[in-house]
């Protein structure tokens, strides 16, 4: 028999959804516990784009001060062309708000900082190492979530013997296990693929203080890459034809080191550290999304819901304004189920979760067609080595109220959410430990 825990929301995946829901909800005093498979938040070429609708909610939690603390980098201009010919010029520092620019800041200290103050309050768990495999089901309704826990052998590396599997009894259920989520596929729930042009290879480029700064993108014959202003480093997105890896890495070094160079030549001689393909991260691109977001006892949100490609690094904002809408509209019910002593024989609300989709339906697909029309009328002409440009773009291409509408679409969001959760629970004194 599995062991059983109980919780009144169980969580699965420790990304910005995750994390950030957690936060709200345990802030409302709804207890929660967040499943995260890894031992630590720290992977490279993770979503670092912090947006102004983004950090407007961590100032609502009265967290600005702590991220400005935090190492980051503040970009306010976003330039994309064709050679000489602007397609993008946007100035952030232009628009209205109080936060007219992109927070780069690795998602490990984003996610570090989110859990640090979540533990500070008492219905707040967060379990790492800990796996989603499965839910648990009775009456047609998840009632929770089967989980795996890897030890960590003496040298705190994650070994592999001594798993057993769990259960964890809970009011709601929640997959925000990202694009290729176990606990989504667990439940039967299918994403419809959208389809995308393009892969994306992420690396990392000395940064010299000489060069331009903000995010700095430009379309080639056959490929495109931008770089984002990091301070001492660039972080270069470049984009090839779908399913083109294997291709694009058959090729010499040396070769996309020059491709590098014909893009972005401000990048100088500091591609040549580029040397080997090991210093080149692959991402298999993809864009989907669930037509119905729920079934009884679970949700998903984030990217378990609708997967994002690269443009405009929508995709940690979207889950973290999905993240704020779940705890506006559940915190409340949720809070009264916790007090039920019958409450795991019965079964949420389903029009509840049902509200949740309705108010992120809009945005999401809303995002997901500004990202569509730019990968069909620019970046898979470019990697089709199409020269041309679509004649409306060609007329308003890199004028203002174009690119502010592009900025403001991409930073802002369309239907920007604020957190309406009261923070009920008073925080614990100190610092809670993580459970073992």
């Amino acid at each position: 028999m599995p062991h059983t825990e109980n919780t009144t929301v169980a969580i699965a995946g420790g990304g910005p959804a995750g994390i950030m829901l957690g936060l709200l909800l345990a802030r409302a005093g709804v207890d929660v516990t967040v499943l995260e498979k890894h031992r630590d938040f720290l992977r490279d070429f993770r979503g670092d784009t912090v947006h102004p609708s983004t950090l407007a909610v961590i100032d609502e939690l009265g967290l600005a001060e702590r991220l400005d603390e935090r190492p980051h980098r503040k970009v306010s201009t976003l330039t994309v062309g064709r050679g000489s010919d602007p397609i993008v010029a946007a100035d952030l520092s232009t628009l209205s708000g109080r936060f007219p620019y992109i927070a780069m800041m690795p998602q490990w200290d984003f996610l570090d900082m989110l859990t640090d103050h979540a533990r500070s309050y008492p219905g707040f768990r967060l379990m790492m190492s800990t796996e989603a495999t499965g839910v648990v089901e009775h009456d047609g309704a998840v009632r929770g979530i089967r989980y795996r826990q890897r030890p960590e052998n003496g040298d705190g590396e994650q070994g592999e013997g001594g798993q057993r599997e769990h259960e964890l009894r809970a009011v709601l259920s929640i997959a925000a296990d990202g694009r290729d989520s176990g606990l989504r596929d667990a439940a039967g729930m299918v994403p419809t693929e959208l389809g995308v042009p393009m892969d994306v290879l992420w690396l990392r480029v000395p940064r010299k203080p000489e060069d331009p700064s903000g995010l700095n993108g430009n379309l080639g014959s056959g490929a495109m890459a931008v770089a984002i202003d990091r301070g001492d480093y660039w972080q270069v997105a470049f984009l090839i034809p779908k399913g083109g890896y294997a291709r694009t890495r058959a090729e010499p070094i040396e070769t996309f080191q020059e491709e590098l160079l014909g893009l972005l030549p401000f990048l100088g001689e500091n591609v040549r550290e580029i040397d080997d393909w090991s210093k080149v991260a692959f991402l298999n691109v993809t864009q989907d999304r669930l037509e119905r977001w729920y079934r009884p006892g679970l949700l998903a949100i984030g990217d378990a819901a609708h997967a994002m490609t690269p443009v405009g690094g929508v995709g940690i904002n979207l889950a973290i304004q999905d993240a704020v809408a779940t705890a506006n509209l559940l915190a409340r019910p949720l809070l009264e189920a916790q007090s039920d002593p019958e409450r795991f024989a019965k079964t949420l609300n389903p029009e509840l979760l049902g509200r949740v989709q309705r108010r992120r339906r809009m945005p999401t697909v809303g995002t997901q067609a500004v990202q569509q029309l730019l990968q069909r009328q620019v970046i898979s002409k470019a990697l089709e080595e199409d020269a041309s440009l679509p004649p409306l773009l060609r007329m308003v291409g890199g004028t203002g109220p174009w690119s502010n509408l592009i900025a403001r679409v991409m930073m802002f969001g369309l239907r920007p959410e604020h957190v309406q959760t009261p923070a009920v629970a008073l925080p614990a004194r100190g610092r809670q430990e993580p459970p073992e």
